[in-house]
């Protein structure tokens, strides 16, 4: 089983180097999958990009500036953000269609599953403002379950990157796979750590450790990373492993770290219910039973604040991220 987790997942992963400074290198993750979209859109002519009259909040401008010709705005539609985009995509396009995430899949979830994932149309939709770190917005623009409603979807891959680095990368690879796509993408700035490789469906080992397995997912990779610290000072050596893709999921990595460690804890932000966590559990509960602590959003709605308060409340910061797995690992 240790080879095949060698086979698939990176080993010595490259880290940011700043990434242990007081005041790390920060970027909004949306704004690199901006740059990243347009550099794809420059590489490949098939690329079209779609939006919901959110084109700057997603940052998707950059890319209507450069190819105005090639980019479509549908207006407060998502339904029919959906349904062009794989239109477009049946014509031959590789169109890339975004909105908060809140919306699309939030509003739209009906199209996505008849004229996308049915007829298994290419098209890449970008969930924008993910998770509780949309702030002030509060509840109704705090997207928690989109992990949930789109991994149960046949044929949809999905993809949360840790950083606006990896995000930037993620485009290009996003246009050159033939499935549909879903990525989720949070609004706050978040700290670069990442500076590796991007591929579909293949986790990261960014901290090599024996006493217990740490998973994330998206933002909360680097949390689990300073976690990780500070176990140590505790005499915790905690294995990181980064998933930016949660379906197809690297199910050998998953069992690998579990059996190396023989405990498991996963992380996102949003709802444990369905979501990453869950499907983790699904591996191991079939091929490696181990114990196993989810951290998320438990049953809830967020609320208006700010990120940190939110994250505070919600059990994500690190404070309190190393406290659960403290307890986790002395019970």
């Amino acid at each position: 089983m240790q080879n095949d987790i060698q086979e698939k997942a990176v080993y010595n992963y490259p880290l940011n180097g700043n990434i242990y400074n007081e005041k790390p290198e920060a970027e909004a993750t949306r704004a690199g999958f901006g740059h990243g979209l347009k550099a794809a859109g420059e590489a490949d002519e098939r690329v079209v990009g779609l939006c919901a009259d959110l084109v700057e909040s997603v940052k998707m401008d950059a890319f209507a500036k450069t190819f105005p010709e090639r980019y479509i705005e549908v207006g407060i539609a998502e339904q029919n953000l959906a349904t062009v985009a794989s239109g477009l995509a049946r014509a031959g396009k590789i169109p890339f269609a975004a909105s908060y995430a809140a919306f699309s899949p939030g509003r739209n979830w009906e199209q996505i599953r008849t004229t996308i994932c049915l007829n298994n149309q290419p098209v890449k939709l970008v969930g924008s403002h993910a998770g509780l770190n949309v702030g002030a917005d509060g509840a109704t623009h705090q997207m928690l379950e989109d992990i949930a409603l789109m991994r149960s979807l046949p044929n949809m891959v999905v993809l949360a990157p840790g950083d606006a680095y990896e995000a930037e990368m993620m485009a290009a690879v996003m246009a050159a796979d033939p499935r549909p796509n879903y990525v989720r993408l949070p609004r706050a700035d978040m700290p670069l750590f990442l500076d590796g490789e991007v591929a579909i469906g293949r986790a990261s080992v960014l901290r090599q450790g024996t006493n217990v397995a740490l998973l994330g997912t998206g933002t909360m990779t680097y949390q689990l990373l300073m976690a990780a610290e500070q176990l140590a000072y505790a005499g915790f050596q905690a294995e990181v492993v980064h998933f930016n893709t949660i379906k197809p999921l690297d199910e050998a990595a998953v069992v690998a770290a579990a059996q190396k460690c023989g405990r498991v804890v996963t992380a996102e932000e949003g709802q444990i219910a369905g979501g990453f966590g869950s499907a983790v559990a699904e591996v191991l509960g079939e091929r490696l039973p181990v114990k196993i602590k989810r951290i998320g959003v438990r049953d809830q709605f967020g609320e208006s604040g700010t990120v940190a308060e939110l994250w505070q409340k919600h059990g994500l910061d690190v404070e309190a991220v190393v406290n659960k797995i403290s307890a986790f690992l002395n019970k």
